[in-house]
């Protein structure tokens, strides 16, 4: 009778390579500390930031129900703003009409100059160029604006006139260019002030997005015997559209809110005119910067003030919305798919 050999089969050992996997949900259902700091510290500032732009809504509407049923015209159509009469006649009208006249002109004339600047820049420039040009674009972004109305009030203005003159020979059939003398402080000179100084956030917006555009495409374009410039026409500026139109927005929010600058050199009145070179018209952000002191606070000037500030803030409300959809529309020339 033969006897079995002992077993040398050894018993079975758990599966080593799921160990990993374990540790991995382990971790994945219990985050770690630094994680939760930043996760709870991030949703923290995006909640502080609603809470602090509904605040300011709330503020400005509450003050603003005060003037609203104090004024004895229509707040919307209005073109006077008395708010020392009794009772008290205020309206937006003119205010409305400037704020979007000279942003409009300071987007046609500074969008196109902008993405040229940031073309070269990023495309055509040699390097040792590139990187000055850069630098002073930059520089110009941080210039204040009380410089730039100054510059504007001193040099710019005096200088127009011999524009305003050519504008007239060739474009005064329109109504819109005519000019009938006098000093060119004018909704057309605060729209080209306004358009230098949204020329630096435009063209380093623009800047960033142009250099993020897939070399690969640049290259096929390239191999396929295109030029730089069909190289940037079909595959820089569609991937850069939806940055350019931010980097717009960008400046229109610039242009809608500036103070400082425009109040230096509009000579403001509560009239609109059909030509854009002849004195006259307002801003939200000028009647407040040359009214404030002036308005009494025991009576509603102030809380009128307010209430024009309330509309520049739904305006500016609109205008990013606006920007946002037409980013979301424009989704698949952003270079994400590529």
């Amino acid at each position: 009778m033969t006897l079995d050999s002992p077993s040398t089969t050894s018993p079975p050992r758990p599966d080593t390579a799921s160990a990993p996997a374990a540790d991995a949900g382990l971790r994945k259902g219990r985050p770690r500390p630094g994680d939760r700091i930043f996760s709870g510290l991030a949703r923290g500032s995006g909640i502080t930031l609603l809470l602090i732009m509904a605040s300011i809504a709330v503020f400005l509407s509450v003050q603003a129900v005060v003037a609203l049923e104090a004024n004895e015209g229509n707040f919307l159509t209005t073109f006077e703003w008395n708010v020392n009469a009794e009772p008290p006649v205020f309206g937006i009208a003119v205010l409305a009409y400037g704020t979007i006249v000279t942003s409009l002109i300071a987007l046609v004339l500074a969008v196109p100059v902008s993405v040229g600047i940031a073309l070269f820049i990023s495309h055509y420039a040699p390097r040792r160029l590139a990187a000055p040009v850069a630098y002073v674009v930059d520089l110009l972004a941080a210039v204040p604006s009380v410089v730039y109305g100054l510059w504007g009030f001193l040099f710019l203005v005096p200088h127009l006139e011999g524009l305003y003159l050519w504008l007239d020979d060739y474009f005064g059939w329109t109504g819109i260019f005519q000019y009938s003398g006098g000093a060119p402080r004018t909704l057309f000179a605060a729209g080209i002030l306004l358009a230098i100084m949204i020329i630096p956030i435009v063209t380093n917006v623009s800047r960033e997005v142009f250099r993020q555009s897939p070399k690969m495409h640049e290259e096929a374009a390239l191999a396929l015997g295109a030029t730089r410039w069909e190289v940037v026409r079909t595959a820089v500026l569609p991937f850069g559209r939806s940055g350019v139109i931010s980097a717009s927005m960008l400046g229109l929010g610039r242009a809608l809110g500036e103070t400082m600058a425009v109040a230096l050199i509009l000579s403001p009145s509560f009239d609109i005119r059909a030509s854009l070179l002849n004195p006259g018209g307002g801003t939200f952000a000028q009647n407040i910067a040359a009214s404030f002191e002036e308005a009494s606070p025991t009576g509603v000037g102030r809380e009128a003030l307010i209430a024009s500030g309330l509309v520049l803030f739904v305006i500016t409300l609109l205008v990013n919305g606006l920007a946002r959809l037409i980013i979301a529309r424009r989704k698949e020339y952003s270079g994400a798919n590529a």
